[in-house]
């Protein structure tokens, strides 16, 4: 692999922030969900997805920065051994005064414990992929498969409360280890798909709901969404667009206490201007004169 800040297109001090900012571009990018079949783009992909694996983790990168691991993550053999064999003032793989070449086999065990010993083993790389969810599935959980690069398919469990930008993390679904040893994780970015009506805001839900002018004037009984079903909602009468009821516990659950709904009115006129009406409000108008923009200093 390439060097990871080459690859990523950071400066070699990028905060984690920037580093995690711009994998998340390239990532949506390139990720072969969205370029399905095109096998240079899921090289590229994945040549990404290795180079935040290594910078985002803060030992490998500080281990990377100094020299002590390439790209890929694997040790620097040579370098280490040269350092070993300077400090005991023995030249570079050759002989240590006087003495015969080393087994490369005693080396390998030595520096990587394989050799005598077999292969080395170690953990797989982890694997990082996007997926994009409906509002309700993040407020209220919901189980999504999603299809990997190599064509497995995996079931995602979504907890309920989830937050746009968290990650879920797959235990031992990355990428195999080495010489038998435990396979990395699969790290599933979640982005959250807008709600039409519903917005959040922590782990309550806000909305604003429609009421007609005799709804407002004169009180009702509405019918309203939540993120569990409907529930009906008294219109206080007398009800001015921007009154805000709260309906406690309809809010988003999860670990913790629910949240509530916030139900914001908006009075709404006809759609055609009713003849009924405008000539009532003409009347009404002269004789109930009421100043609305007084508090803003607007005479």
């Amino acid at each position: 692999m390439n060097d990871p800040y080459t690859v990523l297109g950071v400066a070699r001090n990028a905060s984690d922030a920037d580093i995690k900012k711009t994998y998340r571009k390239l990532a949506k990018k390139l990720h072969p969900d969205l370029n399905p079949g095109d096998k240079k783009i899921e090289a590229q992909f994945k040549e990404v997805t290795a180079a935040y694996d290594m910078l985002s983790d803060p030992e490998k990168r500080a281990r990377f920065d100094r020299g002590e691991i390439d790209a890929a993550g694997a040790e620097r053999a040579a370098r280490h051994y040269q350092r070993q064999q300077s400090a005991a003032g023995a030249g570079p793989w050759g002989q240590a005064q006087g003495e015969g070449n080393l087994n490369v086999d005693d080396i390998l065990s030595e520096l990587f414990g394989r050799g005598r010993r077999g292969p080395a083993k170690g953990r797989g790389q982890d694997a990082s992929y996007t997926i994009k969810i409906a509002f309700l599935e993040a407020a209220q959980g919901a189980k999504k498969r999603i299809t990997m690069p190599d064509g497995r398919t995996l079931d995602v469990n979504v907890p309920p409360g989830l937050e746009s930008g968290q990650t879920l993390r797959l235990r031992g679904q990355g990428q195999p280890g080495i010489g038998g040893g435990p396979a990395g994780d699969a790290l599933i970015l979640v982005e959250i798909e807008p709600h039409p009506f519903f917005t959040r805001k922590e782990r309550d839900i806000h909305l604003e709901l429609p009421i007609t002018l005799p709804e407002a004037v004169l009180g009702a009984t509405v019918t309203v969404p939540t993120i569990q079903g409907e529930v009906a909602l008294k219109v206080p009468p007398g009800s001015n667009s921007g009154a805000t009821l709260r309906l406690k516990g309809k809010g988003i659950a999860g670990k913790q206490e629910a949240g509530d709904q916030y139900v914001k009115f908006k009075v709404v006129l006809p759609e055609k201007p009713d003849p009924e009406l405008i000539a009532f409000l003409e009347k009404w108008g002269l004789e109930h004169a009421y100043d609305v923009r007084r508090k803003l200093g607007i005479g």
